[in-house]
Parts: structure tokens; C-alpha cells; sequence
């Protein structure tokens, strides 16, 4: 089943190659949205493919890369499917 999450991860996220892990961690989980920082800190993310693939992501995103510190990470459903085509980092 197709699902549509808007993402917020805090903590140290930005300046530790978030952006970039999600991205390689979306293609391999066959995910389609976008990642991006925030002005206060933390990174945004439009997250939208299969519900199982959708959860192992999640998992990953609470750990991020190796210079991260996650300190939470906050997810919504969304109702309405987006056409994304890949999964893009915002500059």
C-alpha cells in the first residue's frame, strides 16, 4: 500500500550529511519525495513509496549517518499522493 509521510528530524542534522544519507537511504528503499534543511536546524522530509519500505526508512532516519545525533523524529501521514518523481535534495 502506497503511504505519504511528512518527516521532521531534530538534533544535529544539519552539517553532518543528513540530506545526502536519506537520499542514498530513499533510492535503495525505491522512495520518491524530498529532503531539505530548515532555518532552526532541523530537516524536512516528504517521504512517499511502499508502506514496508516506508518503515525500514523511518528506522533509519532515527540513527542518520555516523556524525548525526538524532533527537527525534516526528512523522505524518498524509492523505493526498504528491507527483514526485525521484527523491530530490532541496538547496
Amino acid at each position: 500500500m502506497q503511504k505519504i509521510f511528512h518527516i521532521i528530524v531534530t538534533g544535529r542534522v544539519q552539517m553532518v550529511m543528513y540530506r545526502d544519507f536519506a537520499q542514498r537511504k530513499a533510492r535503495v528503499h525505491d522512495l520518491v519525495g524530498t529532503v531539505q534543511n530548515l532555518q532552526n536546524g532541523s530537516v524536512e522530509l516528504f517521504v512517499q513509496g511502499d508502506e514496508k519500505e516506508l518503515d525500514a526508512f523511518i528506522k533509519k532516519l532515527h540513527k542518520g549517518p555516523v556524525l548525526a545525533r538524532v533527537e527525534d523524529v516526528k512523522v505524518e501521514e498524509l492523505s493526498e499522493p504528491q507527483p514526485f518523481e525521484g527523491f530530490k535534495i532541496i538547496f
